[in-house]
């Protein structure tokens, strides 16, 4: 696997346990962060929130960014993008309506499967160059 799919999947990762930390906001995550033994972070609520889903997503934006302009398909490139600025407006414009948190959920979906679509077949993976 490359280095590139790694820096791809960190942030996703990061958002992905920024928002299982916070059961308040995201009520179905938060039980599944719970089931999986992750209600200890509960407390730190206001961190993951306010400053590490944020953070994680502006970089999942940036490398998807980067990817798009590096392959140029356009589809994969609005799906890596889409994902990661859903979830930015869903944090700082659209949070007082009550169709963000379904809103985030597709977004969080939407990460979900640019990730595994980047470990099924990796973007210019499959060209030989010599």
């Amino acid at each position: 696997m490359q280095k590139r799919v790694f820096l791809d999947l960190i942030p996703r990762a990061g958002v992905f346990t920024s928002a299982l930390g916070c059961a308040g906001c995201f009520p179905a995550l938060g039980a599944l962060g719970a089931a999986l033994g992750m209600g200890a972070l509960s407390r730190y609520e206001g961190l993951f929130i306010n400053l590490l889903l944020p953070l994680f997503a502006a970089i999942a934006l940036l490398l998807g960014v980067i990817q798009w302009f590096l392959h140029g398909v356009f589809w994969r490139g609005l799906l890596s993008v889409s994902g990661p600025v859903i979830v930015l407006l869903v944090l700082y414009p659209l949070w007082s309506f009550a169709w963000s948190t379904p809103l985030f959920y597709v977004a969080l979906g939407l990460m979900l499967v640019a990730s595994g679509l980047e470990l099924w077949r990796p973007a210019g993976g499959g060209v030989c160059q010599s």
